[in-house]
């Protein structure tokens, strides 16, 4: 009897109890929520401070983030993903292998940071120099007054151009079918190839539409609770 209590408490615990999964065996919504979100996290301080950057009195800060706004910005997205997929894996040595989704959110964050640093940057040149005057003369330093003065008032007057930036990211998650990861529409394309679902392309890319939407009105409409705040 109390073998067999063991056993079953053996069962239910190795139910509970998660194997650990390779980011690459993602796949379907959860690769794309997981590429999207990841990459907004990452890309938006970094786009912060490469609009910074441009905005720095050291020429070679400054000139550096021009470099990299302007290169980025004028290169398609898809060929910085394939980049990612095909040439990283070529420079770095043979023994260190980055997983392909970490390599495709590494191209989505680089593309990203570009356009939001651009829309952060118009953010900066709104706020009205009389604002900086104001809190040196309250005898803040000038780190202080670029995080509790001016970051603040920049960053209120962008955010629909910056979650505009982040649904076109969302959108353009879709591009991971392309580089051969199995994202949301890769699956929708999976589930055409089966013999069961030949032909119902209209039900399935409208179903696949409609979670697009979804997820991209429920950004739209965060940022305005979060204008209006």
């Amino acid at each position: 009897m109390g073998i067999n209590i063991l056993s079953f408490i053996r069962t239910i615990t190795r139910s509970f109890i998660l194997r650990p999964v390779r980011l690459d065996d993602f796949s379907g919504l959860i690769l794309t929520l997981f590429v999207a979100i990841i990459s907004i996290i990452l890309s938006f301080p970094f786009g912060v401070l490469l609009a910074l950057g441009r905005q720095s009195d050291l020429p070679v800060i400054r000139w550096l983030s021009i470099a990299y706004i302007e290169l980025i910005r004028g290169l398609p997205l898809i060929g910085i993903l394939f980049m990612a997929q095909v040439m990283l894996p070529l420079i770095l040595p043979q023994d260190m292998r980055i997983q392909r989704v970490i390599r495709a959110i590494a191209g989505f964050t680089l593309f990203s940071a570009a356009y939001l640093a651009e829309n952060v940057r118009g953010g900066l040149q709104s706020v009205p120099k009389g604002q900086t005057e104001a809190a040196k003369a309250l005898g803040l330093n000038g780190f202080f007054v670029l995080i509790f003065v001016v970051l603040p008032q920049a960053l209120r007057v962008v955010i629909p151009t910056i979650v505009g930036q982040f649904i076109s990211l969302f959108k353009d998650t879709s591009l991971l079918a392309i580089v051969g990861l199995v994202d949301l529409l890769g699956m929708s394309q999976s589930i055409l190839a089966n013999p069961k679902f030949i032909g119902r392309y209209g039900e399935v890319y409208i179903f696949v539409a409609a979670i697009y939407w979804v997820f991209c009105y429920s950004m739209s409409l965060l940022s305005r609770q979060l204008e209006n705040k």
